[in-house]
């Protein structure tokens, strides 16, 4: 599958805000956000002009993908499938992003970066129930354990990284046992849960024309 790999920086300056994608240096004065928040590239400092309709959703889709670590293909998919579902559909298409897995191991401080959290689902350090789950796209339901699995290197890297982000918190739609390494998901994420500063109705308005 195709991933991006450039500069993380590069991706928050786009889109005008910190999406923490480089984990620990994001919260440090090391942030290439803080260093330089305007647009990348050789005009960026001086870039004044007004954004159009379009721009503002097209701008807003892209943030949300680059969130989450999703491609285009995946998150119309996502898209499609909450328009089909009962309810608002820009709040049904945040649930169904926030109970991603990778996002439940990233939201549960087990990882301090997105990008980190899906390598440790891919190679296989995630249980789900019990059972290894190595799919970052796998949906959490209600009642799930998510657990790292007990392998000594695996478990020291994350409980380095659960020590490090001890004071961000977590959402209250899962239970963080950090001492066993294990979260429960005690209900479905709702609207009030995920980040305030997302404009879904813009992808909503970008996705009906």
């Amino acid at each position: 599958m195709a991933r991006y790999t450039g500069s993380s920086c590069r991706v928050c300056r786009r889109e005008g805000a910190k999406l923490f994608l480089k984990g620990q240096r994001c919260y440090t004065e090391k942030c290439g956000f803080v260093k330089r928040s305007y647009a990348p590239g050789q005009h960026g400092k001086g870039q004044r002009t007004k954004p159009s309709n379009y721009g503002l959703q097209l701008r807003e889709k892209q943030k949300v993908k680059k969130i989450y670590g999703i491609l285009e293909r995946q998150f119309r998919k996502y898209f499609q499938t909450a328009s089909r579902s009962k309810g608002v559909t820009g709040s049904k298409l945040l649930e169904l992003l926030e109970r991603r897995l990778d996002n439940v191991v990233f939201k549960s401080c087990f990882a301090s970066s997105m990008p980190e959290a899906r390598q440790i689902v891919i190679h296989g350090h995630v249980l789900v129930n019990g059972r290894k789950t190595d799919i970052p796209s796998y949906s959490v339901k209600t009642g799930d354990i998510v657990a790292i699995k007990p392998k000594e290197k695996t478990v020291k890297r994350v409980k380095d990284s659960v020590e490090k982000l001890k004071d961000r918190g977590y959402p209250a739609w899962i239970e963080v046992d950090k001492e066993n390494l294990k979260t429960k998901i005690t209900r479905l994420p709702e609207r009030r849960d995920t980040a305030a500063d997302i404009k879904e109705q813009l992808i909503i308005e970008l996705y009906s024309k």
